[in-house]
Parts: structure tokens; sequence; C-alpha cells
């Protein structure tokens, strides 16, 4: 079986927990894979969508082409597979209005040129079923092998709050500020540890500012003791996929989160953290956990747990496989 993997870019985060990551699974099973970032230029996208009949499989990820390529691509193509883990089909959470004619156009026309559909939550399921029922839920994946399960230490009495995303999420998080700024008054040993590649500053707490770097990553995630991951209820901010949220519970590390979009779905309230809405939730529910070593260390312990059964690579690759195994066996 030969599948074309279009991505957006290989050193683009959503490509490899959505594509790069599952190519050595993919290969051990006989997939030939051929991976390709999107081309710009008239004449490059006419000789790559020209060359897409000699695959089994196309996989687009994410992207959304005008109706005139998407019918030269359909044209040409034996099987579509159109994979996505944002809202695609909304403006982001900082415009006015979250609905787009365009968007939700250009969305419908990519989900009926297709022949199956891959979405990243339930939500983005959800706004692909009116036009197709050819659609799966697969989340974005940890591979568990690089994830090693942080150590608790009884002894280390500095507590960290911890935050890792893109700068186009930080103000997800510096709405927070006011939160911080209270804990920070009352807990002399709190600071907040922010990995990304712009910051913010608080006034009543330490903040340690890291830029992001793949090869720390996993470190410094496991230097948390408890995440902060705060979500708009928007239709934007639903279609996240909790892959930071996913992170932390992957090493260990409990959270605090907005009962919002796909983190409902991956946080069990008590379980593996806490939900808060409100800031006197998000102050009552983080001193819980600053002031309980043995329940981080529980909470976190359950949360490796429900990744490993439910968001792991390891879990999740065998269903990717058998969409490409059903879709070419059918005949075009």
């Amino acid at each position: 079986m030969k599948i074309l993997f279009l991505v957006q870019g290989l050193d683009v985060a959503a490509s490899r927990y959505r594509v790069l990551q599952y190519l050595p699974y993919l290969k051990e099973h006989g997939v030939q894979a051929t991976v390709l970032p999107f081309q710009k230029g008239f004449l490059k996208k006419l000789r790559l969508f020209k060359s897409v009949n000699k695959y089994d499989i196309l996989f687009i990820q994410r992207k959304r082409f005008r109706i005139a390529w998407l019918k030269y691509i359909r044209k040409n193509a034996r099987r579509i597979v159109y994979d996505f883990d944002d809202s695609v089909m909304y403006r982001n959470s900082k415009a006015v209005s979250p609905e787009s004619n365009t968007r939700t156009k250009m969305f419908k026309n990519m989900v009926n040129a297709s022949d199956y559909v891959i979405a990243g939550n339930g939500y983005l399921q959800k706004n692909t079923t009116p036009y197709t029922n050819n659609v799966t839920i697969i989340p974005s994946p940890i591979d568990m092998t690089l994830y090693s399960q942080k150590e608790y230490s009884e002894e280390n009495d500095n507590i960290t709050l911890g935050w890792i995303g893109a700068h186009g999420s930080i103000h997800y998080l510096e709405k927070m500020r006011p939160v911080f700024e209270i804990l920070g008054k009352r807990h002399n040993n709190l600071k907040l540890k922010i990995v990304c590649d712009t910051f913010f500053d608080c006034e009543d707490m330490v903040v340690e500012k890291k830029f992001w770097n793949e090869k720390e990553e996993v470190k410094d995630i496991q230097s948390f003791d408890i995440g902060v991951m705060p979500l708009l209820d928007d239709p934007w901010s639903h279609g996240k996929c909790g892959l930071k949220i996913l992170q932390c519970l992957a090493v260990g590390v409990p959270v605090v989160c907005s009962p919002a979009g796909i983190n409902k779905e991956i946080v069990k309230d008590g379980v593996h953290g806490f939900w808060a809405n409100t800031q006197e939730e998000w102050i009552e529910k983080l001193e819980i956990l600053i002031n309980d070593h043995n329940l981080r260390k529980r909470m976190g312990i359950e949360g490796r747990k429900r990744v490993i059964e439910h968001y792991s690579l390891k879990a999740n690759a065998p269903r990717m496989l058998k969409i490409f195994q059903q879709l070419s066996s059918s005949t075009k």
C-alpha cells in the first residue's frame, strides 16, 4: 500500500503528532509512505496533484483547497483521507464572531471530496457528520516511549505551576494572571513556569521563562508539579485536541483545567486533576493540589494510565492502519 501524506510542514507540531510519529508503525505493516509539505506556486501544485494517482491513498492534513484545485485532486486521487485537529470551519477566539461562511464552505467542500475523514475530537466529528458519516475520532496521540513518568520528590517544598504551548495560545494563560497574583501572595514557595516563545510577568509570583526546545520538552513538562490548562468556551477553542493536557498527564503531572471542549473528555474531575471555571474555583482547586503532595502523585499516576489506555500512539496506530487497509481494499 502506497500513501502520500501532504502535511503542513516537517517541523510543525501538528504534522509530528498527526502524521510523522505514525510512520515507523505503518512501515512495519507494509505501508510505503511518502511525506511532502504543501506546495506553493501554480506549476508545483499542478505537478504534485497530477502525480497523486500513483498512490493508493492521498492523506491531506488540515489544509482546505479552493474548489478548482479540489476538483483536480479528486479527479486524480484514488482515495482521499482528510485529517483535521482544529476548528478550521470557524474563526479563532480573538475574532469578533466565530462564524465564517467562507471557512464553512471550504470545509464542507473538503469533506465532500474525501472518502474518509479523521477528526481530532468529538466536537470536530460533530461538525463533520452533516456532510458525511465516514468519519472517525483519532486524538493527537502521545508516544509513551518518549514520555517517562516524573519523579515525585517529597523533599521538594517548592511548587511549580506549569504551562506549555504556542504563542498563539498564551492569551488563554495570561487571562489567569489575577489567579497567579493571589496565589503568589499566599504561597511564597510557588512559581509559574511558561514554556513557549513569548511570555508575561506577574508582580507577586516568580515566572520562569523557558523557550520551547523539542529535545528538552519532556524534561520541562516533568519539572511541573501541576499543569495549568485554561481554555475559552467558544467554537474555536472546542476544536482544540488537548495535546498539552495529554503531555502533562503522560509524565504523571495532574492538571487543573477549564471544563470546556476536549478538556472535559480527557480529564475526569477529581481523578486526573480538577475542573475550574471561576477565579475562585481556580484558586481553590490549585490550592488543594499545592497543599497535598500525595494527591498530586495519585492523580498524576491515574492520568498517565488514562493516556496509555486511550491517548497513546500504541493505542491509536492500529486504528489508523485499519482505516487505510479498508480504503485500500475497496475499489474506486
